[in-house]
């Protein structure tokens, strides 16, 4: 009880009100905008399975679809900005720093070649990002194209039919996904490589909850302690020594550069900033630390370019995994954790394990060392994983999460938040005692947000 004339608000009550607000600003955001895929299924893959239903009744969103040989339509008749081609070209001579070519020297590109690929990259990269929300620099005659999609998020289905024949869409995805381009700062986009909607959309709830750039990454592989002291003789400290190992997160394309970490805030800590908070400091020292690297001729047989570098700092984050379950609906897991630093050595013989020319972060979850529990260590969090692909953003934020997800009646099933932080309408509580069961239930009872009932 606090007296009359007492205005301080006291601090459990002002961290509700502010995760209540950014999560309610953040379904609002939505409301209205639509998901463009750009493509369809790719590779048979369950989250590229786009499902209009969820997307209108849970997000008060849409779904819009173009095939992909819009962008060859568009490149073909000019139908993109040439002054800021221009523009981005000029900035990506200086900037964008190419990397080694992995392949056979009998197989690699010539350099006439490679700076073909490169035209083609640069125009993709705009093209895309006209095809979310228009531009009105467009050539004249074109103005149905200027108008866009309206698209708060899209994905890009590449694998196989594209990458077998053109440049991979890594570039356009990486840098659509980061939080400056050829003209500064600007709030990232959110571009699913493989077209995985679901986690394109994890991404999306990331960002809009924190205004930062997101990482997507395959949940790749699981290093215990032991394996990785068979295989370099190291012996795993600090958070991954304590949470039982670590989990590889990789992908060849759509992770944003502010994952290498390289932004630092006022106290010269290392950071991924909101959008508005990067300087052009820390652009430049991103790119300073991303290479683009040849893409495999084996894998992506059209050729094109991905970024490379390794995450090589310990920074808070949270990983998320949107999930389709027939007969359930939507469900959400939240694993927070940090960034795990390696030796030099170290990191380079464990990467050198998959692709050593894609970007390269190690995550230990926050694990409980409980027996039966998803969290009993990293094995056990990656093996209750819905998908191989995660969403990761920088910082603790499950809560904002949870109270999140309770609006768009979205259970969580899975999650490593302190008790304490968890924050669902009162109304939850008339669903039972068990906090992971009543949210069940009460999102069975209320249903989707936007459901035409």
């Amino acid at each position: 009880m606090q007296d009359a004339d007492d205005t301080v608000i006291p601090e459990d009550v002002k961290e509700k009100l502010l995760r209540f607000g950014r999560a309610a600003v953040a379904v609002a955001t939505m409301r209205g905008k639509s998901y463009l895929q750009i493509g369809s299924i790719c590779m048979g893959i369950g989250g590229s399975i786009i499902d209009s239903k969820f997307i209108e009744e849970y997000l008060g969103m849409r779904v819009e679809s173009v095939d992909e040989v819009e962008i060859i339509r568009r490149m073909t008749e000019g139908i993109y900005d040439a002054k800021e081609y221009e523009k981005l070209k000029a900035w990506a001579d200086k900037h964008v720093k190419e990397g080694f070519d992995k392949n056979p020297e009998a197989m690699q590109r010539s350099k006439a070649q490679k700076a073909k690929d490169w035209e083609f990259t640069l125009k993709m990269y705009l093209i895309i990002k006209d095809l979310m929300n228009g531009n009105p620099n467009l050539p004249k005659g074109a103005e149905e194209e200027m108008v866009g999609h309206n698209a708060i998020a899209g994905g890009f289905q590449g694998q196989r039919q594209w990458t077998d024949f053109y440049p991979n869409c890594d570039f356009p995805e990486a840098m659509l996904n980061t939080s400056f381009d050829h003209n500064g700062a600007r709030e990232p986009y959110v571009l699913a490589t493989e077209n995985d909607v679901l986690n394109g959309l994890g991404m999306l709830f990331m960002k809009l909850l924190t205004n930062r750039a997101q990482m997507f990454a395959d949940v790749r592989t699981f290093w215990s302690p032991a394996s990785v002291k068979r295989v370099t003789g190291y012996d795993l400290e600090g958070k991954a020594k304590e949470n039982g190992g670590i989990i590889h997160l990789i992908n060849s394309g759509a992770c944003c550069l502010d994952a290498n970490g390289q932004a630092r805030d006022a106290a010269g800590n290392r950071v991924m900033k909101p959008w508005y908070e990067v300087t052009e400091a820390d652009q430049e020292a991103i790119m300073a630390h991303t290479t683009w690297n040849y893409a495999d001729l084996g894998y992506f047989r059209g050729g094109g370019y991905s970024s490379r570098f390794v995450t090589d700092c310990e920074m808070p984050a949270t990983m998320i995994r949107l999930n389709l379950v027939d007969g359930l609906g939507p469900m959400l897991q939240i694993a927070e954790g940090w960034t795990v630093e390696l030796p030099d050595e170290v990191n380079d013989i464990l990467w050198k394990r998959t692709d050593y020319t894609w970007p390269c972060t190690w995550f230990a979850p926050r694990c409980d060392g409980v027996e039966g529990s998803p969290f009993k260590t990293a094995y056990e969090v990656m093996g209750n994983w819905g998908a191989n692909h995660g969403a990761i953003s920088y910082g603790h934020i499950g809560a904002d999460l949870i109270t999140f997800a309770s609006m768009l009646r979205i259970p969580v099933a899975m999650h490593n938040v302190p008790v304490e932080k968890i924050y669902r309408p009162a109304a939850w509580n008339a669903f039972g005692m068990d906090k992971e069961g009543a949210d069940y239930r009460a999102c069975a009872n209320y249903g989707p947000f936007y459901k035409k009932r």
